[in-house]
Order: C-alpha cells, then structure tokens, then sequence
C-alpha cells in the first residue's frame, strides 16, 4: 500500500488532481464576483414544484443512485412527490438504498433497475424494460425527469464490451446514449421535461480538447504507458457539459407542445467514494484540505445544486448551475464553443450509430 501511496505522489496526475482545487476556488469566485457586481447579477432561479401526470407521479430517473449524489437525490426528489427510478450496476446496493430511502420517508414510490452505464447493451436493455414497467403499471408513458449523475475515477485503463475507456463510457458516452434512446419517452410527457447532467468544475483545467473517436472513446489511452486518469476524468466531464449546451440549443424550446430543458450542474467539493480507486491516505489529504478551506460538502448539501437545476421553472435552460440556493455561475470559456460542441456530437453521434445502427440519425433531434 504505501508503494501504491509513493507512486501516485510522484505521478503526474496526482499533481494535476492538485490543481483541481484551484479550478474549484475559481468557480466560487465566479459567485462571489457575480455577488457582488450586480450588474451583472448572479441569477437566482427559485425551484417550481412539478405538476401531476395525469394523475400520477412525475417520473424522474437518476444514474449513479446508489450512493453519494445519486443517493441523496432520489430522497430528496422522492420528497418533492417524483416516482423515482434508481438506476445503479449492484441489485444489492440498489435494494440498499431503497431501504433506506423507504425507512425515511414511507410516502416514497421507487423502482429500481441494474443497469451498466459502461454497456450499451444494458442501456438499451433498460429502456425496454423501463418502457414495460411504465406500460404495466398503468402510468403515462413518458419520463419528466433524467438525471445523468454516474461517474467513476478509473486509475487504470479498462476497455469495455463496445471496445471504450471504462471511464469515458460511464461518465460520458453512456450519458449521451441513454440520453438519445429516453429522449422520446422525455418529449412525449404532458407536461415539461427536464434532463440535468451532472458535471465538475474539473473541467476548467482542460484548456484544449481533441474531439475525434480515439479520444471520445477513450480508446487512444489503451497503448498508454502511464494512464492520465485525472486528464480523462476532466476531458469526460467538458464533454458532458458540451453536450449539455448543444442539446439545449438543437432542442430550441420552440415546441411547447414537447417542451423538453437541459440545464447542467456542479455540486463542488462533495465528500463520496469517488475516490475509491486512489489511495486512502491521499484521498484522506485530499478532503482534509478541502475541509480546511470550508469547501467540502456533504451529499445531502451537495445535492441542492441538483436540485435547483431538476426543479428550475420549465422556460430555465442552457445553464450551469453551482453554489446551490438557485445560483448559477459561468462555467470555461472552452464549454461555450459551439464549433467544439457540434464536432463533438457529430462525433458522438456516429459513435451511438455504430453501437446501435438501427436507431437512424442522431445528429439534429
């Protein structure tokens, strides 16, 4: 163990990781500076409670449910009257957790399926699946709320069935995927729909990107002699960010009658396991520091950035929101090029066609 300790210190990455405070720091300076010049205002967005759906429970689904983020959010959401859909890789951290969720709140409606974020197959499998549940269960057939929260830290490189970087499969191809193929199921709900993707303020060390297939599938590190984890982990999360902004301008909110909004959103410093793959002394140093500077969170204070951007008005779209009390800052300069962002779906997409030809075309929704 402390061979593994000795080596990440003097790893690049570890260094990298370091910065990673300094991009933190920057974020709440943006919200302080957006404070204190009114002019420019820090935009407050007060949270609107989510109608019935023909009687029934709005539908939320939540990624990465199990723990952490995830977890906290689908207590919370459960409290604000959503039937929840807790999506997770363990039937047994699944079942877990909506123990606990239950023995807290008894009102609570979960439901609960496996899925693999790093599969296509078992996203696509999902959807069936959660198209059945909702079939069987006499509800509308339809989705108000997604939530693309899963994310790991990998610190090795691990190809996945679809030949992708583990990492960037979970934290941002299997977003965009899953995104895609419920996209129909969110734009057929009566009332407005909402997706919120779940980013990081890492995403301000990257200062350039390469958007081609290698990169996007994380398969140009698998010849790698050192894997640059906190490089992808970044790169994953600005993706996931550019996506979130191109989705919002190709769905336009022009059509009230399939009024669909995309907001992304950075809950900090939250103190979760995930950084479970690193070694526990680092980590410890890591969330020590973070402690001492007042930004470390809890996942249950945390979570009100997500829920300001899961419960933002409907007509609310295209931001990023941090800081939680409905605050929302700007994230990189890099995250607003529209150029980067459509290559990137471009990109994106002929990766979802070759994973699933039988979808038809991705590129304008």
């Amino acid at each position: 163990m402390m061979r593994v300790a000795l080596y990440f210190i003097f790893a690049v990455e570890v260094w990298r990781m370091a910065c990673w405070t300094c991009s933190l720091v920057v974020s709440h300076l943006h919200l302080l500076l957006r404070a204190i010049f009114s002019a420019s205002g820090t935009s407050f967005y007060p949270r609107f409670p989510t109608p019935l759906v023909n009687g029934n429970r709005p539908v939320c689904i939540i990624t990465g449910a199990t723990s952490g983020l995830g977890g906290a959010a689908a207590y919370a959401l459960s409290l604000e009257g959503f039937y929840v859909v807790l999506v997770g890789r363990s039937s047994r951290l699944l079942a877990k957790k909506m123990m606990d969720i239950e023995g807290r709140s008894r009102d609570a409606c979960l439901k609960a399926f496996e899925v693999d974020l790093s599969s296509f197959q078992s996203i696509v499998k999902f959807k069936h699946s959660l198209q059945q549940w909702l079939s069987e269960s006499n509800m509308h057939c339809s989705v108000q709320l997604l939530i693309n929260n899963a994310g790991i830290l990998a610190t090795s490189h691990r190809r996945t069935a679809d030949g992708c970087d583990q990492m960037m499969e979970t934290n941002y191809i299997g977003a965009f995927c899953l995104t895609n193929l419920l996209l129909p199921l969110l734009r057929n709900s009566p009332i407005p729909s909402r997706i919120v993707n779940v980013t990081s303020f890492t995403h301000r060390n990257v200062f350039t990107m390469q958007v081609d297939k290698e990169s996007v599938a994380g398969k140009c590190y698998s010849t790698s002699r050192h894997y640059p984890c906190a490089y992808i982990y970044e790169y994953s999360k600005l993706c996931l960010l550019l996506f979130s902004y191109e989705l919002h301008r190709q769905l336009g909110l022009m059509d009230t009658s399939h009024q669909v909004s995309v907001n992304a959103v950075d809950p900090g410093a939250v103190k979760t396991n995930i950084m479970r793959e690193i070694p526990s002394s680092l980590s410890f140093v890591a969330f020590t520091v973070l402690k001492l500077l007042g930004l470390l969170q809890s996942p249950e204070k945390g979570v009100n950035a997500i829920l300001d951007a899961a419960l933002a008005p409907p007509e609310v779209s295209g931001i990023y929101f941090f800081g939680g009390k409905g605050r929302s800052i700007k994230s990189s300069s890099l995250s607003y090029d529209t150029k980067l962002a459509k290559k990137l779906w471009e990109t994106s997409s002929d990766l979802f066609q070759e994973l699933h030809p039988a979808s038809g075309d991705t590129r304008w929704l």
